[in-house]
This record gives structure tokens, C-alpha cells and sequence, in this order.
């Protein structure tokens, strides 16, 4: 596969929504594997397919944990329920961390790459991840809905500061 351009804010690709899927082919298991690749080579949890300038609703989720990567075709939030609020950073918003409020728990209806129905639970930090990547395929940004946004420090290198 291969890693994408990720497009940074202020692009306008970002503010738009993105098109319902209906060739479920290998352009779309390409534009996955290539999703999931860059997404990775970003060091990210998340990307929705307009973070790399695909007006498509794609996403792709992977926060390390038992479930792997997730694909998520015309991904919607079908069920919502508790709150939680927490850091959220973006890979289109480099240096910028905010925190948002969001659901604790969500249940996800979506499709797999071949056009098969896929349900996913999720609570806390994936149910997160999951509504943040929604929001991108409605043209919103973490930033639009954080209660604070803030600079992110960046990380020290060993010997540049005498440490």
C-alpha cells in the first residue's frame, strides 16, 4: 500500500462532508489499506478519508488495544450514552491538543470493505476515537466543539538541553 499526504488545517476538504459509499471494489479496499498505512506511519489512533483529501465516509481505528484495526464503510453513531471529557489532538491539527467532550459509550453501524454489515461497541478512549473520525466526515474538527484548546510541548531531545 502507501502512505498519503495528510491534509492540514485550514484546507477546505476538512469543512466539507464527505459522499456515501456505493462501489464497495478494490479502488475502496486501496484507499483502506492506504488509510490504515498512513495512519500508522503518522503514529495516529485514527483517520477518516478526508484527512487525506477523500470526500468519502472511510474511516480506519486502531488505539492498540484487543480490537486491531477497525474499518468502518458509511460509519454512523447509532447509540450514545454516558460523557466523558478528555484530550484530543488531530494529525490534520499538529501541535494543538483540546479538551472534548464526548460520549463514554457509542455503538457504531457501519459497513466492512466488502459491503457487509458491521456493528461495534465501544466505550471510552476508542468510543472517542470513533466520534472524533465521524465528526471529520462532517466537515467538523475536534477544535470547533473543544472546551480549551492549547499547544502541545514538544518533546525534549536527550542532549539538545543538557539533560
Amino acid at each position: 500500500m502507501a502512505i498519503r499526504i495528510i491534509v492540514k488545517d485550514p484546507d477546505p476538504v476538512l469543512r466539507e462532508r464527505a459522499k456515501e459509499v456505493t462501489k464497495f471494489n478494490a479502488s475502496l479496499h486501496r484507499l483502506l489499506g492506504n488509510m490504515a498505512d498512513t495512519m500508522y506511519e503518522a503514529e495516529g489512533v485514527g483517520l477518516a478519508a478526508p484527512q487525506i483529501g477523500i470526500l468519502k465516509r472511510v474511516i480506519v481505528v486502531d488505539i492498540g488495544d484487543e480490537h486491531g484495526l477497525i474499518e468502518m464503510v458509511n460509519p454512523e453513531i447509532v447509540e450514545r450514552e454516558g460523557e466523558q471529557l478528555g484530550p484530543e489532538g488531530c494529525l490534520s491539527i499538529p501541535g494543538i491538543n483540546g479538551d472534548v467532550k464526548r460520549a463514554f459509550r457509542v455503538k457504531m453501524a457501519g459497513l466492512d470493505r466488502d459491503g457487509q454489515p458491521l456493528t461495534v461497541e465501544a466505550e471510552d478512549y476508542l468510543a472517542r476515537a470513533f466520534q472524533h473520525e465521524v465528526d471529520h466526515l462532517n466537515g467538523v474538527l475536534f477544535t470547533d466543539i473543544a472546551e480549551r484548546v492549547y499547544e502541545i510541548q514538544a518533546k525534549p531531545v536527550p542532549g539538545e538541553d543538557g539533560a
